[in-house]
């Protein structure tokens, strides 16, 4: 009668022979699973067309950024404007909002001016509830 002897071999490895499909699985799994957040942004309306209005120059506040981040606010017609910061947007609209409800603020950007300039102003305006916004082009 032979005995078998069993050799019991003992290794100190981890078999990764399947590693490579349970990270592939992991990552499919997150990848489906994720939800993306969707940013909100500004709700713009456009016109239609190339539809003018003729707007009165009293109902007209005139915010002008200019490309070193000043910002400028003129009222109308008039020739001086108001050298103010863009958080201070949100005072000056409500009180002359409060004044004439009828008012637009056209914010006019200068072509050089940061991006994050004009953020600022359209936030300020945001918080202060303007609904009637003209985005334009400061031109120099």
């Amino acid at each position: 009668m032979t005995i078998l002897k069993r050799k019991s071999q003992v290794t100190d490895t981890i078999p990764t022979a399947s590693m490579a499909d349970i990270a592939f699985l992991l990552l499919f799994f997150f990848l489906v699973t994720t939800v993306f957040p969707r940013d909100q942004g500004l709700r713009v309306v456009l016109p239609e067309d190339d539809a003018e209005l003729e707007v009165a120059q009293r109902d007209v506040l005139y915010v002008e950024i200019q490309s070193d981040g000043t910002v400028q606010v003129r009222r109308g017609d008039s020739e001086t404007g108001q050298t103010v910061l863009a958080r201070q947007i949100e005072q000056i609209w409500r009180a002359e909002f409060e004044t004439n409800p009828n008012i637009i603020a056209a914010v006019r950007t200068h072509p050089d001016a940061a991006h994050q300039y004009m953020i600022s102003v359209l936030d300020a305006l945001q918080m202060a509830g303007a609904r009637r916004i003209s985005l334009q082009v400061l031109e120099t």
